[in-house]
């Protein structure tokens, strides 16, 4: 069982859990534009130099002092289909083997279209690569990751959960939640946001395979 940590161009994380990721990292990964970012916070996390393993990405944004000071791989992937969280993304389950969880840290924050954007790749994410690896947006309020059918989660009784899904034809009957999700048409985004866990686990049954983004506090 390994973890790579992803490094997003968003808001850099201050507090504790996410930082704690990054130190327990197998294999940290930057998205080119941030590499900077990675550097001006590297010492405050590990209390050393810790370069990270690969940077990816169409190389566009990387600034000249960042690319100098780089002694890894870089990964060079031009195409502009998919932003560069994705490039990296893909680059992990296709080519870093015993890799059984990715967190992307720094995905949200700055920019709400890209907050927006790279929340909803998450649900792109469990789509294609169906489950075979546990993906994470973590950052200083919350932690967000998509599931494709019934399943159960445990998060402590009073945690904030929200939950999205693009699916309008699904139904998603909760256990576990303050107010139950069971006649929820998810035709807009905010439809089961701001809920609380009223139990330790909360159970999520669809009514059939399909996708949600799950946000917890």
């Amino acid at each position: 069982m390994k973890t790579a940590v992803i490094i997003d161009n968003g808001a850099f994380p201050k507090k504790e859990y996410p930082r704690y990721l990054l130190r327990q990292a197998d294999c940290i990964i930057c998205c080119d534009g941030a590499l900077m970012k990675y550097f001006r916070n590297m010492e405050a996390v590990f209390g050393r130099e810790r370069m990270p393993d690969l940077v990816v990405g169409d190389m566009d944004s990387i600034s000249p002092a960042a690319r100098k000071r780089f002694t890894g791989k870089f990964v060079h992937i031009a195409e502009q289909d998919t932003n560069d969280q994705t490039k990296a993304v893909t680059y992990v389950v296709e080519n870093i083997t015993e890799i059984t969880d990715i967190y992307i840290l720094g995905g949200s924050g700055e920019r709400e279209d890209h907050t927006i954007g790279n929340l909803s790749l998450l649900m792109e994410y469990a789509r294609k690569f169906r489950n075979r690896i546990h993906i994470e947006m973590v950052s200083d309020w919350s932690t967000a990751f998509a599931v494709t059918d019934t399943t159960e989660i445990s998060c402590g009784i009073g945690r904030s959960f929200s939950l999205f899904s693009p699916d309008s034809s699904l139904t998603i009957k909760s256990k576990g939640l303050e107010w139950p999700t069971d006649e929820v048409v998810f035709d807009n985004w905010w439809k089961a946001t701001l809920n609380r866990a009223s139990e330790d686990t909360v159970r999520l049954e669809f009514s059939h395979p399909s996708v949600a983004l799950v946000i917890l506090d």
